[in-house]
């Protein structure tokens, strides 16, 4: 028996400035998790994945992330991928710069 599909979002890094990056329903990419598409059906999932990989000049890296829904939006399960939300993990650039 398989296991159920949980909700996801499409993750990926920008191919120029390796940010991370999140796939919205309007088929744009967002640099916050917020605005990300949830996805609750495997199938729509996949479907998304493709649409990401076929953006090699723009994307690298391309999957589906697990997340719970919460009042702020869509919310990181795992430890990477909450890591992954708050840029790069030198001091002062990227995300973390704006927190200052």
């Amino acid at each position: 028996m398989s296991k159920p599909f949980t909700p996801k979002v499409v993750t990926a890094n920008a191919l120029l400035e390796g940010d991370v990056i999140y796939l919205t329903a309007d088929d744009q990419w967002s640099r916050t998790i917020k605005d990300a598409e949830v996805i609750e059906d495997e199938a729509h999932g996949d479907l998304r994945v493709l649409f990401g990989q076929s953006q090699p000049g723009d994307v690298v890296g391309v999957y589906l992330a697990d997340v719970t829904i919460t009042e702020n939006g869509p919310q990181p399960v795992h430890f990477r991928e909450e890591f992954r939300t708050k840029g790069p993990s030198n001091y002062n650039h990227g995300k973390q710069a704006e927190l200052v």
